[in-house]
């Protein structure tokens, strides 16, 4: 495998191009034998690590970490009846322990609420314990019956980031709302992923919601991808589990929630958005490796060479680089082909005129070669993977603006989504438009409200029925 130089599909197949990424980046092995279960490499489990060490960066500054169990007690379960009506198709049941039946079916979590909420009555008792602000980073399973996609579309989500928080008031938790759209907006600048923000039609928001939000991206085949919602969930869940708590007047309230999550669709985003037909390319700040040190050997002076790209190795991870010195016995250009594959955003070319003119030579993932002065080389990575960054960022912007189209028509709505793209159009908010809207374009509803900067909010009339109509856009989905 070490010389395996063999190409990838075009990414423009961008199908067959997904599916022998995963496995020859080193990042998901698909061939666990439960469809829909998927197993991690070191490589992309180093990948989800970084990535969601992100996402606890940002939660850890107001929100506390914690792990409530898997298995979730049937009569809880069924507590809250639209929330539940959302998941009873997906629900995996234990009925047995050992050969034993159970006296009391044990849902394997969905998603968590029915299983964090009986603690949450238990825990708040005063004004004074409010807000509540806890998340923990899980597995989830659901009995997904679609065609199942690696990261994509599981029946075991291993990395889904619930947030859920509790309020005295609609107003505070609805506050609570918009701090985590901006949380998820920073997450997803770090990632160089960029996002449209809209409001989910009230027949497609989380089941027991008062609304949803969704974070949306286009990816390469056009789709879109949701990769993260939030939820405001008024009071329906504290009444039903009786989260309730003593005001300053000494008088019982029930609570208001919220509840936001993200999962491994982060990393489909991210493996998709800015991958090439050579492999990956990761941000530096998630990547497992962020540099790679290749030696140059060219005449007699092998060992002055290994030892000067050991002193380097040394002298980068002191400096608190993610750095890999790559010494195998193979031709250098099945190094370049190895390491670009996996995404290393730099390569480190060290020969012997470097060493005798004090320079390393830098080669960014992105494209273009670069001297370094080894004598100021901290600075020197420091800006260059500012730079790989950048013109991430600009090109996963540039990839997003041009998915995008404007239509006034079902006919200019129908040939943008062939085309791949993403529509603009104009909605009037009635449910009997909608459906009619998405029966005859055989796409879905993205979201109204919608907050992106290549997405203006302008006045219009509803593409179905003529009436006043909001901005909204309008996809085919993952």
């Amino acid at each position: 495998m070490d010389e395996d130089t063999g190409a990838l599909p075009p990414k423009h197949q961008f199908s067959e191009w997904y599916n022998d990424i995963l496995w020859r980046a080193e990042i998901m092995d698909v061939r666990y034998p439960v469809k829909g279960l998927y197993v991690w490499y070191p490589y992309g489990f180093a990948i989800r690590k970084n990535v969601y060490q992100q996402l606890r960066n940002l939660l850890d500054r107001d929100h506390q970490e914690a792990l409530f169990p898997l298995l979730i007690p049937e009569q809880e379960f069924m507590k809250e009846a639209e929330h539940i009506k959302g998941f009873e198709d997906e629900v995996y049941w234990v009925t047995h322990g050992g050969t034993t039946p159970l006296d009391v079916k044990l849902a394997l979590r969905p998603t968590s609420e029915t299983a964090i909420y009986p603690m949450y009555a238990l825990w708040i008792r005063s004004h004074a314990d409010l807000p509540l602000k806890i998340y923990q980073i899980v597995n989830t399973f659901r009995y997904e019956t679609k065609h199942t996609r690696p990261l994509i579309r599981l029946r075991e989500i291993t990395s889904f980031k619930e947030a859920h928080t509790v309020h005295a008031t609609w107003e505070e938790a609805n506050k609570q709302v918009e701090d985590a759209i901006n949380r998820y907006q920073e997450f997803y600048d770090g990632l160089c992923i960029p996002v449209l923000i809209s409001r989910r039609p009230d027949w497609d928001k989380f089941p027991g919601a008062d609304y949803t939000i969704a974070v949306d991206t286009i990816m390469p085949d056009g789709r879109s991808l949701q990769i993260g919602t939030v939820h405001h969930l008024g009071d329906h869940f504290s009444k039903t589990f009786a989260i309730q708590y003593e005001d300053k007047n000494g008088e019982q309230q029930f609570a208001h929630q919220t509840c936001y999550g993200i999962s491994e669709r982060s990393i489909a985003a991210l493996i998709s958005l800015h991958g090439d037909d050579k492999g990956l390319i990761l941000p530096p700040i998630i990547a497992p490796i962020q540099m790679v040190i290749v030696p140059i050997m060219i005449g007699n002076r092998h060992e002055d060479v290994i030892k000067s790209a050991k002193d380097l190795e040394n002298e980068l991870l002191k400096m608190g680089f993610r750095t890999k010195l790559d010494t195998r016995e193979i031709r250098p250009g099945a190094k370049y082909y190895w390491w670009e594959l996996r995404g290393v955003p730099l390569r480190l070319e060290l020969g012997p005129r470097d060493i005798d003119s004090g320079k390393v030579m830098a080669v960014k993932r992105t494209g273009e070669k670069v001297a370094l002065e080894r004598s100021d080389i901290k600075a020197g990575i420091n800006r260059i993977l500012a730079e790989i960054s950048n013109v991430m960022r600009q090109n996963a912007k540039e990839h997003l603006k041009n998915r995008l189209c404007t239509v006034k028509s079902i006919e200019g709505l129908n040939a943008a989504l062939n085309e791949g793209k993403v529509a603009v159009v104009h909605w009037c908010d009635e449910r009997m438009c909608g459906d009619a809207l998405e029966e005859r374009s055989n796409a879905t509803i993205l979201g109204t409200d919608v907050k992106s900067a290549y997405i203006p909010r302008t006045n219009g009339e509803c593409i179905i029925c003529g009436k006043k109509g909001k901005v909204t856009l309008v996809g085919r989905a993952y």
